[in-house]
């Protein structure tokens, strides 16, 4: 679900402008996307009320991240916000015109799967971004 539409108080408010902050820190260039998803019937099929998704976009394609977008989607315990609300995971994915690149995940192998990976060093800096994003979660009461 697009993360604009998960913005329902101010905690979360909170947490995704810090979500922001901690990539934009890692990566300047970028510029945050709270709704990635089109609103049609054939993406409204995959919607997710689990899901809170934000992309960054490069204004160029990102060598260091072998892509023009980044889409983030964290997967929430519940779909509504809670004070048991955790997170479950973190799916990252690199895109450029070709398609999906790279994709990683915060559960499983931890590791970069794709045609095209990042190079380590933004591989580095997304694994620090999430490990930053489930402490966020898993430390603010709602």
């Amino acid at each position: 679900m697009n993360a604009n539409e998960k913005v329902n108080s101010w905690q979360m408010v909170s947490k995704l402008a810090t979500v922001i902050n901690l990539f934009k820190t890692e990566f300047p260039d970028s510029v945050a996307d709270l709704s990635p998803w089109l609103k049609n019937p054939e993406t409204e099929k995959f919607d997710d009320p689990y899901s809170v998704d934000l992309a960054f976009h490069f204004s160029r394609r990102s060598y260091l991240c072998q892509s023009y977008c980044i889409l983030m989607q964290i997967r929430l315990s519940s779909p509504t916000e809670s004070a048991m609300q955790r997170i479950v995971k973190i799916e990252l994915s690199g895109h450029d015109y070709m398609g999906q690149q790279w994709q990683f995940a915060t559960i499983e192998n931890r590791n970069f799967q794709g045609v095209k990976l990042p190079l380590p060093e933004a591989e580095q800096k997304i694994k620090h971004i999430c490990r930053q994003i489930l402490s966020l979660w898993s430390n603010v009461d709602c």
